[in-house]
């Protein structure tokens, strides 16, 4: 069978089991990269693929997990007969037990270091690294993130890789796949979050802005984020709104008619999932309203 070019990459798979998300990231000297290394299915599982990547051995992987197979069972099955398996790299997590990695043994070969290592509620693997110590650095920082999101924490992983050392090619594309049951756009698909930045001088700082506008837009607001709309707040969205073409009442005081005017204009700016009737406004989309509107 014919191989096409090999991914030379560094990633992570991590898990939420609270949350009940798994995910996972990658970047690599290779462009667009995220669409043949990274797979996941809500409430089953993820892999990533690399070296000669195989995303159908991926998919063949979830299936057996999905069927009640251990990740370390789907591994031994899917790459037993596997072409070119010496020159394939795997990482597998599934939503309930260790993470394992399979590196064939020829990339030992392959120029740069080579492994996948498991950590606490996450796995990383990468190839023609600089050295071991770029795995290493992300399972510390996926692992002392813990109070954040897990797609926070699995770019928090991405850059600490990058920082020591990352790939001995260097940076081009970079990608975010979290998957949780039902928990994509309006609980119709598993898809949380899936980004991938195909080609960019700094693809893991644009996958994190493109993360942030993407939280923006589909995560509902924090309820410990919630603010008050008075005084410089209230005068601030009123005179907002009339830039926008939205009538606001008179005098200081913010009124039922100027929550509908506000809920108006977030729907038009995509905040839709944050916005509230109770003369409250998430803290977050004011600090971003404030950046984009002064």
């Amino acid at each position: 069978m014919e191989r096409t070019g090999s991914s030379m990459t560094y990633s992570i798979i991590g898990r939420d089991r609270d949350r009940g998300e798994i995910g996972c990231a990658v970047q690599s000297k290779f462009p667009g990269v995220s669409s043949i290394v990274l797979h996941a299915r809500g409430g089953v599982g993820a892999v990533t693929t690399q070296g000669f990547a195989d995303p159908c051995a991926a998919a063949k992987i979830l299936d057996l997990i999905e069927r009640g197979a251990k990740a370390d069972e789907a591994v031994t099955i899917a790459v037993r007969d596997l072409d070119g398996v010496s020159e394939r790299q795997f990482g597998v997590m599934a939503m309930h037990g260790e993470g394992v990695g399979h590196t064939g043994a020829a990339m030992d070969d392959w120029n740069g270091f080579a492994a996948c290592i498991p950590g606490k509620e996450c796995i990383v693997g990468g190839n023609a690294l600089s050295g071991e110590t770029v795995l290493t650095a992300m399972i510390e920082a996926f692992e002392a993130t813990s109070e954040l999101r897990l797609p926070d924490r699995l770019i928090a992983a991405l850059r600490a890789g990058r920082d020591a050392g990352g790939e001995l090619r260097g940076e081009q594309a970079a990608g975010l796949l979290v998957v949780k049951e039902e928990g994509g756009y309006g609980g119709l698909s598993d898809r949380m979050v899936d980004i991938q930045i195909y080609d960019h001088e700094s693809p893991i700082e644009e996958l994190a802005r493109c993360f942030k506008l993407h939280r923006m837009s589909y995560f509902p607001s924090d309820p410990d984020k919630m603010v008050p709309i008075e005084d410089d707040t209230a005068d601030f969205l009123k005179t907002l709104l009339q830039r926008q073409g939205h009538e606001t009442s008179d005098g200081g005081e913010w009124t039922e008619a100027d929550t509908d005017g506000l809920a108006r204009f977030m729907g038009e700016a995509n905040y839709d999932n944050r916005i509230h009737y109770d003369g409250r406004i998430d803290s977050e989309v004011l600090d971003d309203l404030r950046r984009r509107h002064g």
